[in-house]
C-alpha cells in the first residue's frame, strides 16, 4: 500500500510536550471497531470497559537514561552519546553526535570523570563502539548522569526520569518507553485486579528504530527494525489458559501487540521465548492473539498507525484521528489514548469463580 494512505494533518501545537499531571486523567477515545463508533472519555473510565476475566498484557521494560553529554578529553569539545545496545564487557554500541571527530582511541569524559568511554570501533551513520571506564555500579552511574532519550518531537527534558517510565517498569533495556502504559496508576491497576482483571507482563526492549520514518513508497518494501522479545513461561501459560477459556486478551500498547502476534504467528500458541522479532503488521494482516488494544495516537505514515489500521481498518482509523484533531486531543508519547475493542460475549467465556 502507498504510505501516503496513512497520512493525516496534525497541528504542531497538539503534540504533547509533557505528561498529564495525573496519569489516569488524560483523555481517552473509546473505539468500537465492530460497529465503527467512538466516544470521548477520560482514561480512568477504562475501568468500566474492562471486565472480569480479561487479561491485561503490559510491557514491563524500563527505559535507560541513555543520553550522555560530556566532552572529548583531548579537545574539551562537547560530545553527545546515545547508548543503543550492550555488547558485553562494558562495551556498548552508541550513536554519537558530531561523530567524525570521535575516532578509535578517543576518550570521552562524563560527570567530571566519574564515567569515561574509550572508542573501540568506528561505523557508518554516526555509530561507534565504546568501552566504559568507571568505579562502582554502571547502571547507578548512568541513572545519575544520563538523560532520557526522548523522541525528537519532544523539545524539553523531563523534570524527572520517572516521567518517562510506566509505574510498572522493571527490566532495564529500552531506548524508548511503551507509552500506552503511561496512563495507568498503581491505584487504577489495583482496582482492576480487584475487579477480576488478570495482569500479565512481558518484555520487549524498544529500540530507536521505533522513531525511524518509513522511507519507501509502498509498505510491502518496508523492513522493520529487529527488537528483542521476552515471554516468560508463567506469562505464556496464563495467555494459553485465557485463549482456551475464551477470555479477552487486551494489549497495552503496540509493543505488546508485536510480541504477542510474533509469538502466536510463529508457534501457533504462546511459548516462552527470548528472541528477536521484526514482525511488520499492516493492513491485510490477520490478528491471531490480540482481542483489544490500548494505544496512543501515532505519527503520520508510521508503522504504528499501520498496525492500528490493520486492527480496525484504515479509513476508520483516519476518521478517529480526524475526530481527535478536531477535539484537540494531545498526540504522541505524552499524549492521550484510545481503547479499541469489539463485541465480546462474556457469557461464553469460561471464567473460574
Amino acid at each position: 500500500m502507498d504510505i501516503e494512505l496513512f497520512d493525516y494533518d496534525l497541528p504542531e501545537e497538539l503534540i504533547a510536550q509533557s505528561p498529564s499531571k495525573v496519569r489516569d486523567q488524560c483523555r481517552l477515545m473509546l473505539v468500537d471497531r465492530e460497529h465503527q463508533t467512538y466516544k470521548d472519555a477520560v482514561f480512568a473510565d477504562i475501568y468500566d470497559y474492562l471486565h472480569a476475566g480479561d487479561v491485561l498484557v503490559r510491557n514491563d521494560t524500563k527505559v535507560l537514561p541513555s543520553r550522555l553529554i560530556g566532552t572529548k578529553e583531548e579537545s574539551q569539545g562537547k560530545v553527545e552519546l546515545l547508548l543503543l545496545k550492550e555488547l558485553g564487557g562494558d562495551e556498548w554500541e552508541c550513536l554519537v553526535g558530531h561523530a567524525k571527530s570521535v575516532r578509535v582511541g578517543s576518550v570521552l569524559v562524563f560527570g567530571d570523570g566519574r564515567l569515561k568511554a574509550v572508542c573501540t570501533g568506528v561505523y557508518d551513520e554516526g555509530i561507534r563502539h565504546v568501552r566504559f571506564l568507571y568505579q562502582g555500579i554502571f547502571l547507578e552511574i548512568l541513572e545519575s548522569l544520563g538523560e532520557m532519550p526522548l523522541p525528537p518531537y519532544i523539545k524539553k527534558q523531563c523534570e524527572s526520569n520517572g516521567e518517562y517510565q510506566t509505574v510498572y517498569a522493571k527490566h532495564p533495556g529500552s531506548a524508548a518507553a511503551p507509552t500506552a502504559g503511561f496512563h495507568f496508576t498503581e491505584e487504577l491497576l489495583d482496582r482492576l485486579v480487584q475487579k477480576g482483571i488478570e495482569i500479565v507482563d512481558l518484555t520487549l526492549d524498544i529500540g530507536l528504530g521505533t522513531f525511524r520514518p518509513v522511507k519507501v513508497k509502498d509498505t510491502k518494501d518496508h523492513h522493520m527494525h529487529s527488537e528483542m522479545i521476552h515471554l516468560r513461561k508463567e506469562a505464556a501459560d496464563a495467555l494459553n489458559k485465557a485463549k482456551a477459556e475464551g477470555r479477552r486478551i487486551v494489549a497495552v500498547g503496540t509493543t505488546c501487540v508485536r510480541t504477542l502476534e510474533a509469538v502466536y504467528s510463529k508457534y501457533g500458541t504462546f511459548v516462552p521465548v527470548d528472541e528477536a522479532t521484526n514482525i511488520f503488521i499492516s493492513p491485510g494482516y490477520e490478528y491471531k492473539a490480540v482481542d483489544a488494544l490500548i494505544t496512543n495516537f501515532h505519527l503520520p505514515k508510521s508503522t504504528l498507525i499501520m498496525l492500528v489500521s490493520a486492527f480496525m481498518g484504515r479509513e476508520f482509523t483516519l476518521e478517529c484521528y480526524r475526530h481527535a484533531v478536531e477535539s484537540r486531543y494531545r498526540f504522541f508519547s505524552f499524549g492521550d489514548a484510545m481503547f479499541i475493542y469489539g463485541h465480546y460475549d462474556y457469557s461464553k467465556a469460561k471464567i473460574d469463580g
